[in-house]
């Protein structure tokens, strides 16, 4: 009997201290709401300036690309016949018309992306009509386009070019191979190499 009237008194006695501990820690309803909206507006304020310092990034990356201008164009230069050679061989286009953003390396042939950006290349060529005529534009290491014509005794003279539009990211390199066993020809600008960064 002793130990069923003190196991009673311990459960009353819990049940008022659980009541008082709810009753100090309860607020006004108001107050409670309050700190809800409160908790709600701090979540989306941090939520928006996460966006904002997105957004602050994204209009930096555009305006640097809009600040930068890349354009070059370049021809072979000299006077006769570039190749054939027993290899393919970068084209080295050292008649520099105009070289903005200074991407192309009229020592190499060479174009490196400066900014990431689409990319529009074109390159033509002239040569005698009596070889087989290659040139292959190139991205890093992959062959991407082409301007060709086989040989013909009937035809004296061949022109050709191709165009070209790429996505590029800082480093990328693009470039002209002339193809083992066929040639090129310039002497007034008429084998070219040319790009711009469109956006």
């Amino acid at each position: 009997m002793k130990t069923t009237a003190f196991l009673l008194l311990s459960l009353f006695l819990y049940s008022l201290s659980g009541a008082q501990e709810e009753t100090i820690f309860s607020c006004n309803p108001d107050i409670c709401k309050l700190i809800k909206d409160f908790g709600a507006m701090k979540e989306k304020l941090r939520t928006t300036v996460e966006k904002l310092t997105a957004i602050e990034t994204e209009v930096k990356e555009l305006e640097n690309n809009r600040k930068t201008k890349v354009i070059f164009s370049a021809a072979i230069g000299g006077s006769g016949a570039i190749g054939p050679f027993n290899q393919d061989t970068t084209l080295i286009y050292r008649r520099i018309f105009t070289n903005i953003g200074s991407a192309y390396n009229p020592s190499t042939g060479v174009f490196v992306a400066p900014v990431q950006g689409v990319y529009h290349f074109t390159f033509f060529y002239h040569a005698g009509g009596n070889l087989r005529n290659e040139i292959l534009l190139f991205k890093n290491e992959e062959q991407i386009a082409a301007a060709a014509d086989h040989a013909s005794e009937a035809d004296t003279a061949d022109n050709g070019g191709n165009a070209v539009s790429l996505q590029l990211v800082v480093g990328d390199r693009v470039y002209i191979r002339l193809t083992a066993s066929t040639h090129v020809w310039d002497s007034i600008g008429v084998t070219t190499f040319s790009g711009f960064l469109l956006s």
